[in-house]
């Protein structure tokens, strides 16, 4: 189980995190920061929730506080808790928790892989309270300004067992994200690989094609994200196939039939 120390806090760069709008999700977040409402990000893996995060954490110039959800994550792992220094007992505060001191963005990434109980303790800071009472300090803490709760997963994960409640749903303004345009695409992989345009769109119609698979047993498609490390090999002197092979072919499947139709539709795309 981690402690509050492994979840990264990320303060304002000198540069803007890149990020290239497909709408007009800028403005509903910076409304939404305004009006000191939650977010909800819904997309799918790889598409750039985490770069938007980061992208307007920037923009409104407020300290970003970033934390993986995961199934063992537990409310003392957000809040805090009492540790032993030096023959003392100490508070040390998690991540929600400094987030609300700082009036920071706090990032919630995949937030439904977390407990129903942890989630629980999210929603007085959802509303016009915002608030989070620490149980084991007595303590009720306001949230300072600028503070803002965002909260991302992936729809197609989705289980009965893994989805978030109408009743924590209902407290955030909700942000359909989804794969780039084609253009928008390239235009992203040859900027974040330093790859040359011409890959950059054979790559991203590479991906339009493996994600017509999705319907046909391949489970995750092919991401933005896995685009550019792909990109990034090529850049590097890696051979077109071969980098997509290692990069996009094997990360998404192990099953030998659907390895196979992904290297042909490779083979056909770099001749």
């Amino acid at each position: 189980m981690g402690g509050p120390d492994q979840y990264a806090q990320r303060h304002l760069d000198a540069e803007a995190p890149y990020y290239l709008a497909s709408g007009n999700e800028v403005t509903i977040f910076e409304q939404a920061h305004q009006r000191k409402l939650a977010v909800m990000l819904k997309g799918p893996t790889g598409c750039g929730k985490t770069r938007f995060v980061e992208h307007m954490a920037w923009k409104l110039g407020r300290p970003l506080v970033t934390v993986p959800c995961h199934e063992d994550l537990t409310a003392s792992d957000l809040i805090g808790r009492f540790l032993i220094r030096n023959d003392d007992t100490v508070w040390q505060d998690g991540p929600l928790t400094r987030a609300v001191r700082e009036g920071a963005i706090c990032y919630l990434d995949e937030v439904v892989e977390a407990r129903q109980d942890t989630i629980v303790v999210l929603h007085s800071l959802t509303d016009y309270r915002r608030f989070l009472p620490v149980d084991k300090t007595g303590e009720t803490l306001t949230a300072a300004p600028g503070f803002q709760l965002v909260i991302s997963y992936n729809p197609g994960y989705q289980r009965m067992m893994k989805d978030l409640k109408p009743s924590t749903r209902q407290r955030f303004v909700a942000m359909d994200l989804d794969f780039p345009s084609e253009e928008h695409e390239a235009q992203i992989v040859h900027r974040e690989s330093g790859a040359d345009p011409a890959t950059a769109h054979a790559l991203v119609a590479l991906a339009g094609r493996l994600r017509g698979l999705r319907d046909h047993g391949l489970a995750e498609v092919p991401s933005t994200r896995l685009l550019v490390a792909t990109a990034s090999l090529i850049a590097g002197g890696i051979p077109a196939r071969e980098a997509c092979y290692a990069a996009v072919v094997s990360p998404l499947s192990d099953d030998a039939t659907l390895v196979d139709a992904m290297r042909d539709i490779v083979d056909a795309t770099f001749v």
